[in-house]
């Protein structure tokens, strides 16, 4: 009972510090560190070494977590394998893949087993031992991210032949990682232990591949009646999870009963089988896309504590001792990357570029590793705590040096399509219309009255400009770059989108990465394209719901509607740019502004802020107010315009 009641405190204790570390590791993203690295400190410091919030009996409580984060890695891995997205670029992924693995793995191998004597565990070891403990080094460094790396592909937008080929490699080669890992750590324990190469052992082998085969099919088939059950998502989820984690229950149960009455070991590999099973959803079914939401969205339940409690567990004692080793075989995994990456490369016949760019995708680790290191931490306690606390070192270096690389390849090779740079306010408010009708003259007429200088672009040359004497029209031949150019984009603070949906998506990509104009609003014709003008930042007015949304806001709030639509005789809302360097710094309270002036919000790098009097202004915010017209033109004089 009362290890029950041990059990109980470790899981409660633990509970909180995951929800106080899941905050505290989101100020790390603010400083340009992983995520990962924020809960791998925080774990570290709530630790036994500094706090003490998780005791150091905490490891031996809460071993299910990392059984539960293991099945979720492995389904992870398994489920970004989907074969037919690969299909165009499938020879030179063979080719990277095969290299990565072979020439990685082996070359990272045998140097770390000819540096061994610096290793301090791995000094006194036997020639055996040391070949052993070298394979299970060598295994962990070819892993990769593929979350890390999908990450950057779509924070950069990027598109091409070099990021197709990155992701495919990475996905495919975490499953071999794993395959390969499953046969080094049989290896491993028969050295270890004594047993040797016999017949019975590569017997054992055998039945156990073969099982967790067999066993990956079934796991499979339960996933997809879970999947294909009328169920809440919240419900499949957590099955899913139970599913992957009852594999490892399985796993243990086997092995003690078969050392028990047959004093060989003999179970099944549950990260083969949940990876197995993990493809079969995800090739050979139609619910790949729910199980994919699923793995999504359950991430951070799984990776928060299982990176909080490998920081824990970390020997903080040990990481000075390891430091010094920890960055050679960072260098080793490195040297092995690039070598790996150029053979590849060569053998698919990649261009040069390409084949000196190939090792920068690989370098960053993160879940699999880890989740490798704890198996063999808990395989081998006589050493393996000093064994993952290397590889853990290792791995954070590598998430902080490997996605500037990546990203810089990305940029090299100019598959990356990253939002330009804001171009500085010239002091002119301009905007440029794209669309020749009704409503874009009387938006150009409506916002030539507040003072901005407009100019229409459209397509068409069949229209009358003398009947349009008042407002700027450009006939303009295409919707390029060049066009872009001519009409002065750059210079203009809003641009108008009123054509198809198809010239509106060409414009908004063309704005987003070669002007980065600020405030880009689009019509929209079809709701099917939302997303996509969404993810490129754009302001969207949906004529099938604004009148609806409009209408709601007159019942609900209609001195705000009324003042937005202008209706308020002599009353106006405007954002207003904080351009005067004399204003850096000074607190809202203590502006000299017209007694009716409102303040609404402020906006500071793309973020609104809770604003109050003390709020200090900084060059750059934009400010919301509402007040009289006149009133406004002064304050605007006054911030800069």
């Amino acid at each position: 009972m009362e290890s029950y009641w041990d059990i109980i405190i470790a899981i409660a204790g633990f509970g909180i510090v995951a929800i106080a570390a899941a905050q505290i590791a989101g100020y790390f993203r603010k400083i340009k560190l992983p995520l990962i690295t924020g809960l791998l400190i925080t774990g570290i410091a709530a630790g036994p070494f500094f706090i003490g919030l998780i005791p150091s009996s905490a490891g031996k409580h809460l071993n299910f977590i990392n059984d539960f984060a293991l099945a979720y890695i492995a389904f992870a891995a398994s489920a970004e394998l989907y074969l037919r997205e690969m299909k165009s670029r499938i020879q030179s992924i063979k080719w990277m893949t095969i290299s990565q693995l072979v020439v990685t793995f082996v070359l990272s191998g045998v140097v770390v087993y000819f540096i061994s004597g610096m290793v301090p565990f791995m000094k006194d070891m036997s020639v055996g031992y040391r070949a052993a403990v070298a394979s299970l080094f060598a295994v962990i460094f070819v892993a990769r991210s593929p979350a890390s790396a999908i990450a950057i592909v779509n924070e950069m937008r990027a598109k091409g032949p070099f990021v197709q080929t990155a992701i495919g490699v990475t996905v495919l080669k975490d499953v071999f990682v794993i395959l390969l890992f499953s046969i080094c750590l049989e290896v491993a324990v028969a050295i270890f232990e004594g047993t040797g190469f016999t017949l019975t052992f590569l017997a054992i082998i055998a039945v156990e591949i073969i099982s967790s085969v067999v066993m990956g099919f079934l796991l499979g088939m339960l996933l997809v009646r879970i999947l294909k059950a009328n169920w809440r998502q919240w419900a499949k989820t957590i099955l899913i999870l139970l599913s992957g984690y009852l594999m490892y229950v399985l796993h243990h149960e086997l092995d003690a009963y078969t050392i028990h009455y047959f004093k060989h070991s003999v179970s099944i590999e549950p990260l083969l089988v949940c990876i197995i099973a993990s493809f079969r959803v995800t090739n050979y079914s139609k619910f790949r896309a729910e199980f994919l939401r699923i793995i999504e969205r359950s991430a951070r339940y799984i990776y928060i504590p299982f990176f909080l409690l490998a920081g824990a567990t970390l020997q903080v004692d040990m990481l000075a001792e390891v430091a010094g080793i920890a960055l050679v075989l960072f260098l080793v995994r490195l040297l092995s990357l690039v070598a790996g990456g150029f053979v590849g490369g060569t053998l698919a016949g990649d261009p040069p570029l390409y084949n000196r760019l190939a090792w920068m995708p690989y370098v960053t680790q993160a879940g699999v590793g880890l989740g490798l290191a704890t198996v063999v931490a808990k395989t081998f306690p006589e050493w393996g705590l000093e064994f993952s606390t290397i590889v853990i070192s290792v791995i954070v270096v590598n998430q902080i040096v490997g996605p500037p690389l990546f990203k810089w390849a990305i940029n090299k090779v100019k598959e990356g399509h990253t939002r330009a740079d804001t171009p500085a306010f010239d002091g002119i408010k301009d905007a440029i219309i794209f669309g020749f009708e009704s409503q874009s003259v009387a938006l150009a007429r409506q916002l030539q009255e507040a003072g901005w200088e407009v100019k229409i672009a459209t397509l068409l040359h069949d229209i009358k400009d003398d009947e349009y004497e008042d407002l700027d029209i450009r006939h303009v031949k295409d919707l390029s770059l060049e066009t872009l150019n001519e009409l002065d984009a750059k210079l203009s603070e809003a641009i108008v989108l009123m054509l198809t949906d198809e010239e509106n998506l060409e414009l908004c990509n063309l704005i987003y990465e070669k002007v980065g104009t600020k405030d880009v609003i689009v019509r929209l014709n079809s709701r099917y394209n939302l997303a996509k003008f969404h993810e490129l930042g754009a302001l969207i007015v949906d004529p099938s719901t604004a009148i609806v949304s409009l209408m709601d806001h007159f019942v609900r709030s209609p001195q705000a509607a009324s003042l937005l639509l202008g209706m308020q005789a002599n009353q106006d809302s405007m954002d207003i740019q904080v351009l005067n360097p004399d204003l850096q710094g000074i607190s809202l309270r203590n502006l000299r502004l017209p007694s009716d002036i409102i303040v609404l919000s402020v906006k500071r790098r793309g973020n609104l802020i809770i604003s109050h009097g003390y709020t200090r202004l900084r060059l750059g915010d934009t400010l919301t107010m509402v007040g009289s017209k006149k009133s406004l033109s002064e304050v605007s004089l006054k911030f800069g315009y």
